[in-house]
């Protein structure tokens, strides 16, 4: 069941955000073919906060993302676990083998099922605060996630979707704990979070213009 909040004015976008912040798609990402709305990666960006030694934090991201909503509603953001960006190279490697194994797992996504007709709805300017249902598929794992989030109306028509507050993805429900754990004990960390805050901004074009400029 999905619950909706209100905001400035009266929210009518409520699934949308059952896409976000996804985690990703693998190296070679292709966008899904999702008629309807298709994620414009230009305008959109996902990271994500990693806590060690107690009180260090550093943000990290993804560099290839993609999605889309289909004519039917169903919606699929997608992040390439092999484009984890933490500005070291040297992490970007340890990341990749020991905490994502992406060698068996490409991607991880975020789906959901949205009435298409509500985006379409909604007028230029107008913002919605929605809180939404979804489910985040990673590492082999898949579990559901509440999505607090805001969207708005752009005047090109495309709907652009922020968090209003970082989704907390826990690293042992998603079978990272073992590599959380020889990453910090790889560099020598008394301890490293295994709950990790994500915040994003998503932007969705109708179809008819997606990559039109």
């Amino acid at each position: 069941m999905q619950k909706t909040t209100h905001a400035p004015r009266k929210a009518k976008l409520a699934p949308l955000l059952a896409l976000s912040l996804g985690l990703g798609l693998g190296a070679g990402l292709i966008t899904p073919s999702l008629a309807g709305w298709t994620m414009d990666p230009s305008r959109s960006h996902l990271s994500f906060v990693t806590i060690k030694a107690k009180d260090v934090g550093e943000v990290n991201s993804f560099q290839e993302i993609a999605g889309g909503i289909d004519d039917d509603g169903q919606v699929q953001v997608a992040m390439a676990l092999d484009s984890v960006e933490t500005l070291i190279p040297i992490r970007n490697e340890r990341m990749r083998e020991i905490l994502f194994q992406t060698t068996n797992y490409k991607d991880a996504t975020l789906t959901a099922k949205v009435d298409p007709a509500i985006m379409a709805g909604m007028a230029p300017g107008e913002i919605e605060r929605i809180s939404a249902e979804a489910a985040l598929s990673l590492h082999g794992q898949r579990q559901p996630m509440i999505l607090d989030v805001q969207a708005v109306k752009l005047p090109d028509g495309s709907v652009m979707v922020a968090s209003v507050k970082p989704l907390i993805v826990d690293a042992e429900k998603f079978g990272l704990g073992e590599g959380v754990e020889k990453l910090r004990e790889i560099a020598g960390l008394d301890s490293i979070s295994h709950a990790v805050p994500v915040s994003f901004v998503l932007t969705f074009t109708p179809e008819a213009t997606a990559g039109a400029e």
